[in-house]
Order: C-alpha cells, then structure tokens, then sequence
C-alpha cells in the first residue's frame, strides 16, 4: 500500500509539473515571427511619447515580467525588449499609472484594449482610429487568462 501511495504521488507531482513546463513553453513554441526590425523602427520614428517597461513594477515577479521600451503612435504601438513568455497576453492603454492587479482591476472600465501580443521580444500592434493616446499615459501587459499583471510604462 504504502508503494501504491509513493508511486501515486510521484505521478502526480511529475504530471503537474509538466503541466506548468506546457503552460510555460507552449506560448514559446507557438510564437508567429516577429515583426521585422524595420517596422519597429518606422513606429519609433514617428512616436509622439515612448515609455519604458521595468522588470522592477510592484506586481511583477520571476514569472511575470518585462523590460524595454515602448513606442505609441498614433497609429500604432511597437515594443522592443524582452517579455516573460506566457499564454493570452493583451496590451491596453490607462488614464492612471497601473503597477498592481488591484489597481488594474479597479481602473480596467477606464482603460482601452489595444490588442494582442503574440511575441516576446518585439511587437507591433495597430491603433484604432478611435483611440486617441494622448487620453492616456499608460500602456500596460496584462494576461487575461490568469488575471496576472505583467509590466507597464507611463508614457506621459
């Protein structure tokens, strides 16, 4: 009995841990190609504010991350740098500077989704003629599925 337990357990910690390992590498192993250097830069040369992500914000820890510099345009939002991997990561902009789940949470009424990010090191995405960035001064990283806060950078 006692063996049947053991090897029980065993099993079930290794099946567990290789689901959080397919948690973590599947957005890894799925990623589409990043846009091309060139389309970054063209975002960067005609931002209006840029900002800096920071591995150091209040919520973020060793899973949940990031560190670089973002681009807004009006048009378009561009990111280089380094993103900690992970699945359903979404960009939105805030009127207030967000640093905590909470504090995403309790401003995300106010705030205005931007789109999906799908890669890690380098991103572009499009605004919507809409949007006006100039009504915002955050732009944030969050994971909807897990309700995690990733990283943010005020940009005015």
């Amino acid at each position: 009995m006692k063996r049947v337990f053991g090897l029980l357990a065993t099993h079930i910690i290794a099946v567990g841990i290789g689901f959080a390992l397919g948690i973590y590498a599947l957005p890894i192993l799925i990623a589409p190609e990043a846009p091309p250097v060139s389309t970054i830069q063209s975002v960067e040369e005609k931002a209006q504010f840029t900002g800096t992500f920071d591995k150091e914000r209040q919520d973020s820890d060793f899973l949940h991350w990031g560190e670089g510099k973002v681009a807004l345009a009006a048009d378009s939002i561009s990111f280089t740098g380094e993103l900690a991997p992970g699945p359903d990561y979404k960009l939105y902009l805030s009127p207030e500077f967000v640093e905590t789940e909470d504090d995403f949470n309790r401003l995300k009424s106010t705030m205005v989704r931007i789109g999906d990010i799908k890669t890690f090191n380098q991103f572009m995405l499009p605004v919507s003629e809409s949007v006006d960035i100039a009504q915002y001064n955050t732009v944030i990283v969050w994971c909807e599925t897990f309700g995690q806060f990733i990283t943010s950078a005020q940009y005015q």
